[in-house]
């Protein structure tokens, strides 16, 4: 009996040495990740160009993502005891830190891909205001192509309504010519009869039993042969030198 409680008092003391060892092997590793995650930090924060920063800081985490990831495959597994129960807790432990990790992962992840919609959505908004821009500027631009074609219409009718109006003016300017010339003509190879139906008249009034006139020089001769073929002047049955104007208000 009292070997048996012996036995249970030195497995629960050689439980919490391994405990405590344990324990600082975990602050003495946790102390190095701390190191070496502020190294990283420094590394990340460097100063680097606009243009260049987000390549660099992927292109570093990417080199140090892989130093860690040969680290870990040449790497040996080392047991910092052998007692069961400090490899159950040592594996709880690590499950824990892992599960804590991929927590953070990703709640970092779900964070980024609420800014990218958030991007994507500012990006959609100003798309759209964009393609507003663009119809509204293609409205205005067809509304001065319209206003342009319809002023040079306008503009090609009013010259050539000018051009109609200097070619009027033009007839008409020759056309006035042509009558004064045509004007003088007449005058000077067709004069008007002035005497003749005069004489004619007063004769059949005068002499209504002796109206017939003598044809003489002072006639003229076409406008003779007009009265005559209308009808309006006789000849002399016997005596054609001699007409009289047809009695028309017998």
């Amino acid at each position: 009996m009292a070997e048996c409680i012996q036995d249970v008092i030195g497995n629960l003391f050689s439980t919490i040495d391994a405990k405590e060892e344990l324990l600082g092997e975990c602050e003495s590793i946790w102390k190095l990740l701390e190191e070496c995650q502020n190294q990283l930090l420094l590394l990340g924060t460097e100063t680097l160009l606009k243009s260049n920063a987000k390549l660099s800081l992927l292109m570093t985490r990417v080199r140090a993502l892989s130093v860690e990831c040969h680290q870990w495959q040449n790497r040996c597994p080392e047991l910092s005891s052998n007692n069961p129960d400090v490899l159950v807790k040592l594996g709880k432990h690590e499950l824990q830190k892992a599960e804590n990790d991929l927590e953070m992962m990703l709640s970092t992840v779900e964070s980024k891909n609420r800014r990218l919609e958030q991007d994507l959505k500012r990006q959609q908004r100003w798309l759209e205001e964009q393609e507003k821009i663009v119809d509204a500027l293609t409205q205005i631009e067809q509304e001065i192509k319209a206003q342009v074609e319809e002023i040079s219409q306008k503009s090609w009718k009013k010259a050539l309504l000018r051009e109609l109006q200097k070619k009027m003016l033009q007839l008409k300017t020759r056309k006035k010519d042509l009558l004064n010339t045509l004007s003088k003509f007449l005058e000077e190879h067709f004069p008007l009869p002035i005497a003749a139906n005069k004489i004619l008249v007063s004769k059949l009034m005068d002499t209504p039993h002796e109206p017939y006139v003598k044809i003489n020089d002072s006639f003229w001769v076409p406008y003779i042969e007009l009265l005559l073929r209308c009808g309006v002047a006789l000849r002399h049955p016997e005596d054609p030198n001699r007409i009289r104007l047809e009695a028309f208000h017998m």
